[in-house]
């Protein structure tokens, strides 16, 4: 895959700066999802590379292999071989939902290559265990894939308004989108991916310098959780809370959640 890897994950990068800033998008959408957010990025002093998961509808199903893709290093690993095609020795990066967790295990393989990490709708583990509140019980995952196999379509439905988190008839039209786009069969096995997820443990291991930010209510990710994560992570960490609710602001609120970015980014 190497050869074709930018090819394969529709890597494109654009701006004129000497700094690199990778963005890394969540399950169920795609590289387009950042369009909203685009006006708030300076193209003078940033190159910014876009790439799209594996598990993204835009990118060949084929290419989608669920035994490789059933933990999430996978994901750390095309992302690291983006960035060593590339040619990309030291960026920035934003995460949004797993692949916050993308980059949180990309910058303790490679310290010296992240300069920060903004991370929003991130979590280090969605399932509840004794002591943590990560969003949602083990027992109700069970309905969940219940619900997807049955009938995909209808479990798209119910779910997109609930992650979108306000009455926003076109943000709620492109989410079902992206997610229509994606293959019923790799939109299952990336959510039992992510349920069986925890990286609590090497929190810890983090050096770069973290900016979390939070919406006031979010379907996936509870404040508990991204509290959680601003205490653990190893390196300076602060969090940051947006005044309003979803799991998605990029596609929702872009006017709040591009200049928390815009603020992070010049944060020493």
């Amino acid at each position: 895959m190497s050869a074709n890897i930018l090819q394969n994950f529709n890597v494109r990068v654009i701006g004129e700066g000497d700094n690199y800033l990778v963005l890394g998008h969540g399950i169920g959408t795609d590289q387009s999802i950042w369009t909203k957010i685009l006006p708030y990025f300076n193209y003078g002093i940033y190159r910014i590379v876009f790439y799209d998961l594996a598990c993204a509808g835009t990118v060949n199903p084929e290419l989608y292999d669920s035994v490789r893709y059933s933990t999430i290093d996978a994901y750390v690993d095309d992302l690291i071989q983006i960035l060593d095609t590339l040619n990309v020795n030291c960026c920035a990066f934003i995460g949004h939902s797993a692949s916050a967790m993308v980059g949180i295990l990309a910058s303790i393989r490679c310290p010296d290559r992240f300069t920060k990490l903004i991370l929003f709708g991130a979590s280090p583990r969605y399932v509840n265990d004794e002591g943590y509140h990560g969003g949602i019980e083990m027992l109700d995952t069970v309905h969940v894939f219940q619900a997807m196999e049955s009938n995909y379509r209808a479990w798209v439905h119910g779910f997109v308004p609930e992650a979108i988190g306000a009455d926003m008839p076109e943000a709620i039209q492109e989410f079902t989108r992206t997610l229509f786009n994606m293959r019923p069969d790799i939109s299952r096995n990336v959510l039992n991916t992510l349920i069986g997820t925890d990286i609590r443990g090497v929190l810890c291991q983090v050096t770069v310098r973290c900016h979390i930010i939070q919406t006031a209510r979010d379907l996936s990710v509870p404040l508990s959780a991204a509290e959680y994560l601003r205490q653990h992570l190893g390196g300076r960490a602060t969090l940051e809370n947006l005044k309003t609710e979803g799991h998605l602001p990029h596609l929702t609120a872009p006017a709040l959640l591009g200049p928390a970015i815009w603020r992070a980014l010049r944060r020493p």
